[in-house]
């Protein structure tokens, strides 16, 4: 029931997050990026502070001590800046697409940074899915959009934020996770805010865009770290692929974007590779069981 409803929680934070990509993408035609992540951060930590209560505050400031949580905060600066910008360059199809290696990323990062037995066939799999995002990205061949390889920073830094997740103590509230890594949007925006453009006017019709994003973006959140932390990771894994199909509507319906042939087939190693890498980590998790 756990993974059941862990399932469920994946499915609507995917499809909250691509609806918050097309408002931010909107958003960043005619405003900073810097302004946008201040907004989206301020808003998004507001409505956990609000959610946590007077009482829960102090286990906010808490939490900042615990190491984990500072990481993976950093992680998240990195990783909306990076994605951020991608959007305000990219197609959202594309960025969704190449987005889609972040489970083969976790794969990699759990080998290289934590130590974790990853076999020759997964290992395959990660170069088979990066063989699908080169092929998204057409390195030195027409219509290589550079720009675009912003969303494999994303990817490295979501990748180390999900490791660190999993390894946070768990009477650190996940409230108090999620407003730290809505705030690190603040410090990030305001960095680029100093470095790079002044902020512009909000008209009415950007703050109901900003209001609608960070309702989206809150609740996503919110329920990916809960399903992160309460149900199986392995469970929840294929579900997060749906994200590029919600993107991938928005594209078409939204935007007006269709997607080439070749950014269909590099999404579709992409895809390919992760379910493998997917269902190969769950035998293997079912044969150290047995043993």
């Amino acid at each position: 029931m756990k993974n059941l409803h862990g399932i469920l929680l994946v499915l609507f934070s995917m499809a909250a997050f691509s609806v918050e990509d097309a408002f931010i993408k909107v958003l960043t035609a005619s405003l900073p990026v810097g302004q946008v992540l201040i907004c989206l951060g301020f808003g998004g930590a507001a409505v956990f502070a609000a959610l946590t209560g007077p009482a829960g505050w102090r286990r906010i400031g808490a939490a900042l001590a615990v190491r984990q949580v500072a990481l993976r905060s950093l992680a998240e600066a990195v990783a909306a800046v990076s994605f951020v910008t991608a959007l305000s360059l990219v197609p959202i199809s594309t960025v969704a697409a190449v987005f889609q290696a972040t489970p083969l990323a976790v794969t990699a990062g759990a080998a290289l940074v934590f130590g974790e037995a990853v076999g020759w066939r997964r290992w395959g799999a990660v170069g088979a899915g990066f063989a699908g995002v080169l092929m998204i990205l057409r390195p030195g061949l027409e219509g290589f959009r550079p720009e675009a390889g912003l969303v494999l920073v994303t990817v490295a830094a979501i990748a180390l934020r999900d490791l660190v997740t999993r390894r946070i103590p768990a009477e650190v509230p996940s409230l108090a996770v999620s407003f730290h890594g809505f705030f690190a949007l603040v410090v990030a925006g305001g960095l680029l805010l100093v470095l790079g453009p002044a902020p512009a006017a909000i008209t009415a019709t950007a703050g109901a865009q900003i209001g609608a994003a960070i309702l989206c973006g809150t609740a996503g959140y919110y329920a990916i770290v809960a399903a992160m932390r309460d149900a199986d990771a392995s469970a929840l894994m294929p579900f997060r692929y749906a994200r590029l199909v919600f993107s991938l509507a928005i594209g078409v319906a939204v935007f007006a974007e269709r997607p080439d042939a070749m950014t269909l087939a590099g999404a579709a190693l992409i895809l390919a590779a992760a379910f493998y890498t997917y269902l190969r980590e769950r035998k293997v998790a079912r044969t150290a069981v047995a043993a």
